[in-house]
């Protein structure tokens, strides 16, 4: 076959191939990414941290080869995280890795197709935007954003990309919890009446570094970039290491652990957020300098916010001076719970035939169902286990060659973010918090909540 003859074909056959994506609506890169596909998905680390190390990492090696994806790429704003990450990639990946000492300085090395972001509380949200905008995939730790104005600007440009987003609420890749979410949809479980939400731990060290920010340096790292859009105020290493303990940087309870439970209530019941939220707390053991409270009571009221007569209660309690980490979510109605530590549905509670006959009413019990069949409920230092994160991060690079949406997308960060905006204000203000759906603005003794 002549070159001419043979070159003809091979045109004609790219040309077919092209009209036929443009017929079904797929753009060019999209079908690149289906799985089967050649190209390799070149991911980049925002943020070198504890968390990325040790629940990002260990998942991603177990199908990194067969989807064809690969850590290139590494932004961080302190020196030692920089050189720290990119030789902890490196003897994970086998090759160099690309080293940057901030996002504009990745995201213009036009490296990276998607991104793990896992950087303090207070930037998800913002570092979320630079990565959509340079049209990257990517996977966000939770809590979402910890002030509305970054929330709504997040929802906003995710909604304009083309991106798939995951926020990283593992729960939403359990077996266990669609499981109980389906229950509760079908009608099964009845009307949810009350929730109980506890995460408990004794833990002196937990979201200090006292080692590490005796080695943070300002010289080291770029202070300014690091504050983003907060208020200004002088290096305070301990800020930028342990932000979690410190607001405007992070909610502590709220965004780090009530986010992941309360992300299970907006699922389960449909509803968007809380119509309303009271909190009550403070800093009764660990007397460190921190300004994010140890204990924490919030109640929270859900229901359709123009019919107060309906709806139900959620409670979420949370210790840091006395507990083994053993998080417990149990749903309620008037028929017996769902508990998601034995992961069992039962009649415990319900209404039984004696209390019943007082009224002239029929017992009202739920039958014993073993949900055995779908993993335990893990939950750790790790907000979920092994099991979910792994589940979860599979899930995202799925999408990303499918580019179907994930289980956790970009709204379910925004929704679970208004709650814990809302239990955040009414911790710091003392006010009954309401959300404004008309503007999407948490509301706290009739004034916007911000800082």
């Amino acid at each position: 076959m002549s070159n001419t003859r043979r070159n003809f074909i091979k045109q004609s056959t790219k040309a077919a191939a092209g009209a036929y994506i443009a017929s079904i609506g797929i753009s060019a890169k999209s079908y690149a990414r289906i799985i089967g596909a050649n190209d390799r998905v070149r991911v980049g680390v925002v943020g070198f941290s504890d968390r990325h190390r040790s629940s990002h990492i260990p998942p991603f090696m177990q199908f990194y080869k067969d989807m064809n994806f690969d850590i290139v790429s590494v932004s961080d704003l302190w020196k030692k995280r920089r050189e720290e990450g990119a030789a902890y990639l490196k003897s994970k990946m086998g090759h160099d890795i690309n080293v940057f000492r901030n996002n504009d300085e990745l995201y213009a090395s036009k490296t990276c197709d998607a991104v793990f972001i896992s950087t303090p509380d207070f930037q998800h949200a913002l570092h979320t935007i630079e990565a959509v905008k340079a049209g990257m995939d990517v996977y966000c730790e939770k809590p979402f954003a910890e002030t509305m104005e970054d929330n709504r600007a997040a929802l906003k440009a995710v909604k304009a990309s083309k991106s798939i987003v995951q926020i990283g609420s593992q729960r939403r890749s359990g077996a266990n919890y669609t499981a109980a979410a389906n229950f509760i949809q079908s009608g099964k479980f009845g009307p949810i009446t009350m929730v109980e939400l506890t995460w408990n731990v004794n833990q002196p060290g937990r979201w200090r570094r006292p080692d590490l920010v005796a080695q943070c340096k300002e010289e080291d790292l770029d202070w300014k970039r690091f504050l983003m859009n907060r208020p200004f105020e002088n290096f305070d290493p301990r800020k930028y290491l342990e932000y979690r303990l410190f607001w405007p940087y992070s909610s502590g309870m709220p965004g780090q652990w009530m986010s992941h439970q309360i992300d299970t209530v907006n699922w389960f019941s449909g509803l968007s957020h809380p119509r309303s939220v009271t909190a009550n707390g403070g800093i009764y053991q660990w007397k460190d300098g921190r300004k994010n409270w140890d204990t924490t009571a919030a109640v929270f009221e859900y229901g359709p916010v123009n019919d107060p007569t309906t709806g139900f209660q959620v409670v979420f309690m949370s210790r840091m001076h006395n507990g083994d980490e053993n998080p417990s979510e149990i749903y309620y109605s008037n028929g017996g719970e769902l508990n998601l530590i034995t992961n069992k549905v039962s009649p415990t509670g319900g209404l039984k035939a004696g209390a019943a006959s007082v009224m002239k009413m029929q017992p009202n019990l739920l039958p014993e169902i073993s949900l055995s069949d779908y993993i335990k409920v893990e939950a750790g230092a790790n907000t979920g286990g092994d099991v979910l994160t792994t589940a979860h991060v599979k899930n995202w690079m799925e999408c990303i060659r499918s580019r179907k949406q994930p289980n956790a997308p970009v709204e379910a960060g925004y929704n679970h973010s208004i709650a814990t905006i809302m239990a955040n204000a009414a911790c710091r203000t003392g006010q009954k918090v309401t959300f404004d759906e008309k503007t999407q603005e948490v509301m706290a003794g009739g004034k916007i909540f911000k800082y």
